[in-house]
């Protein structure tokens, strides 16, 4: 009865493990073919500052849509980013650290998922321009003329490689679309209450 109960809990724990892998990433990303973009520190706090931000986002990749909740948490060391199915199903937990991203990911997420690029893409968001652009190869986010309440976009040869728009002048708070053209994507961030 033992071997059992024993052989049962093997089984399931193989099973549970099997949903999820964890994985050492880049910290730094090619963005486009000209562009290499490395991991920010992490935004300067006080000691006791941390940010939690929960989202609501979009994203679409050529036909290709999907959509998952996420919930964003900044402290003085470390940009840990949980993702969740709309049915509520753990898809990941991204953690950067300064120096290691490491990423816990459901094997339904397949190898095409890169934690690392999501990372960059939430910098470019969130992060002032002055800390994000001494990580870029080349290129540089700034801001630029839009019809919504603050626009920002890297410019790379004085094109505009990513643009993002904001619906508030804080980040933080506004709804956000990011155009990224040269790899057909659009994310769309609405901040969730």
């Amino acid at each position: 009865m033992h071997r059992v109960i024993h052989f049962s809990i093997v089984i399931i724990a193989l099973l549970v493990s099997g949903c999820s892998q964890q994985l050492l990433r880049q910290t730094c990303v090619k963005l486009t073919p000209e562009v290499n973009y490395c991991l920010a520190p992490m935004l300067t706090t006080s000691a006791s500052d941390e940010q939690i931000l929960t989202q609501k986002i979009s994203f679409t990749h050529g036909e290709k849509h999907h959509e998952l909740l996420t919930q964003l948490e900044l402290t003085p060391t470390t940009m840990t980013m949980v993702g969740l199915a709309p049915i509520g199903q753990a898809l990941f937990t991204v953690t950067f650290d300064g120096d290691e991203v490491l990423s816990q990911q459901n094997v339904l997420m397949g190898e095409d998922f890169k934690a690392e690029y999501l990372m960059a893409i939430m910098q470019l968001i969130y992060w002032p321009h002055e800390q994000v652009n001494p990580y870029f190869s080349q290129g540089e986010m700034q801001e630029v003329d839009c019809d919504k309440a603050r626009c920002s976009a890297l410019i790379v040869n004085n094109n505009r490689a990513i643009t993002i728009d904001y619906t508030h002048e804080n980040p933080w708070v506004a709804d956000v679309v990011l155009h990224f053209p040269a790899a057909n994507i659009t994310l769309t961030i609405s901040p969730l209450l």
